[in-house]
């Protein structure tokens, strides 16, 4: 294999001839990554009846794989930054499939949980390392666009498509098919990659910040479970209050130690970069707008409208549908236009399928109801998970592109759990207040999901404003 060497200074991994393939296989390992985090909505009921688990503990099964993921992203990139890319990621895969394959064996709750963290705190190192590969594979030009293009296109594909696959893998194959579906796909990549990307050097083995690695790695924890707990037992309870409280003081802590390591974990310069601040703040909100919208989607689909498993996952093929063709074309879009135009179009677009979808009520046909703004929002998914990635991992040097990547993947996770948690919180809220009124059940829990969806789309259109007032003041673009 031929291989050729990347930019001048740069401690990059060696950029491969094949490098389209190669984007192609980290691209289906992230593809996994966000599948996971979708897939399981909709087998949980059937999940629930055969492991006898009741709701709070169903709320688990999503919990414990998002709490490890989204509080070790940024040691996970560090890491990579500094053991090798190629190196981590490949460690992250293998305890990825073991774990999918243990979680798919589970004849117990408390072994399906043990699995799903398994699952989060591998994710957690491979969907960094993974980005920092693709960002080192293609460095400038129309190339990197398009390949950013392709990685963009498959955060928003793995959201759409977990709703979709969860309902046709249950109904044909039972629950545990959600699970096993990793197996194979992981070991393609373990095998494909070694092949396909050159070993990359270790970086700098400057000391490593171990306060800075503890105090955010327990701070992002203790935040994605305060969220989660928030969603679950309340914002008043006393375990949401008292993890909040964690939250903050280890987050805090972790301001102070940065400030004065040598060598910080974050280097708070980075954020000095406008591009990088917008597409994490984006990627926040639209995090947070996605994962409230599959959970709320998949419930409404099932409950509200009385859809069985399948039926629910097959509504969901023009959503992924219409992602799928406006990622073929944003890189064009984006050559045209320009990235934050591109952006800004794209956060609108979504917003106005999340208001059509909220007017859907409880007896809405698919052709009527759902087509539509199912269009609409996965062009604007598309579009827009593109262009914050890219406006993210812009700039980034290739020492600290485990970094870049790990902050845009912490930014979509965090942005998760707080969409999930408050907006779940407002329309649980909602359909108990229409309960109390007399409203039908079906006529209280749609009003709720719309209210959610009006939710989803203010953050997309704040996304929009953020994008309009966070410009490089050095160009003015």
């Amino acid at each position: 294999m031929s291989l050729e060497s990347t930019t001048v200074g740069a401690p990059a991994v060696t950029r491969s001839a094949h490098r389209w393939w190669a984007l192609g296989v980290l691209a289906l390992a992230q593809f996994l990554v966000v599948l996971d985090a979708s897939i399981v909505n909709i087998a949980l009921p059937a999940l629930g009846t055969q492991l006898h688990l009741d709701t709070a503990a169903l709320a688990w099964v999503i919990t414990a794989y998002v709490l490890p993921f989204g509080g070790l992203l940024l040691l996970g990139g560090r890491l990579a930054d500094r053991y090798g890319h190629r190196r981590v990621f490949l460690i992250g895969v293998a305890g990825f499939v073991v774990a999918s394959a243990i979680a798919g064996l589970s004849v117990s709750g408390g072994m399906l949980l043990a699995a799903r963290a398994v699952q989060g705190a591998s994710a957690a190192l491979l969907a960094p390392a993974s980005l920092a590969l693709v960002t080192q594979l293609f460095v400038t030009g129309r190339d990197r666009a398009k390949a950013l293009g392709v990685w963009g296109a498959v955060a928003g594909i793995g959201s759409a498509a977990g709703v979709l696959l969860g309902g046709v893998l249950t109904a044909l194959l039972g629950w545990q098919a959600v699970f096993f579906v990793n197996v194979p796909v992981g070991v393609v990549v373990l095998v494909a990659i070694p092949f396909l990307v050159g070993r990359d050097p270790a970086g700098d083995r400057q000391r490593m910040d171990i306060a800075g690695a503890a105090t955010i790695t327990a701070g992002l924890t203790a935040l994605v479970a305060a969220l989660s707990f928030a969603g679950q037992l309340g914002w008043a309870s006393p375990v949401t209050l008292g993890t909040s409280a964690a939250a903050l003081a280890l987050l805090a802590a972790f301001v102070l130690v940065e400030r004065r390591a040598a060598h910080p974990l974050v280097p708070f310069a980075f954020f000095r970069n406008r591009d990088a601040a917008t597409g994490n703040i984006v990627m926040l909100l639209a995090g947070g707008a996605t994962t409230a919208l599959f959970f709320a989607l998949s419930v409404y689909l099932q409950e509200v409208l009385g859809y069985d498993a399948l039926t629910a996952g097959i509504s969901q093929l023009p959503l992924a549908g219409s992602l799928v063709v406006i990622a073929a074309v944003v890189p064009a879009l984006i050559a045209k236009l320009g990235l934050r135009p591109t952006l800004v179009a794209a956060l609108v677009v979504f917003a106005g399928g999340m208001l059509w979808l909220a007017a859907a009520g409880p007896h809405a046909s698919f052709v009527g109801g759902l087509l539509g703004p199912s269009i609409l929002i996965g062009a604007g998914l598309g579009a827009g998970f593109i262009t914050a990635t890219q406006l993210a991992v812009d700039g980034a040097t290739a020492q600290d592109s485990g970094l870049a990547s790990g902050l845009v993947n912490t930014s979509q996770q965090i942005g998760g759990a707080l969409g999930l948690a408050v907006l779940g919180s407002v329309a649980a809220a909602r359909t108990t207040a229409g309960l109390s009124a007399g409203d039908p059940a079906a006529t209280a829990v749609s009003d709720g999901f719309s209210l959610l969806f009006v939710g989803t789309a203010v953050l997309a259109i704040i996304g929009a404003v953020v994008v309009v007032l966070l410009r490089q003041r050095r160009t003015g673009a």
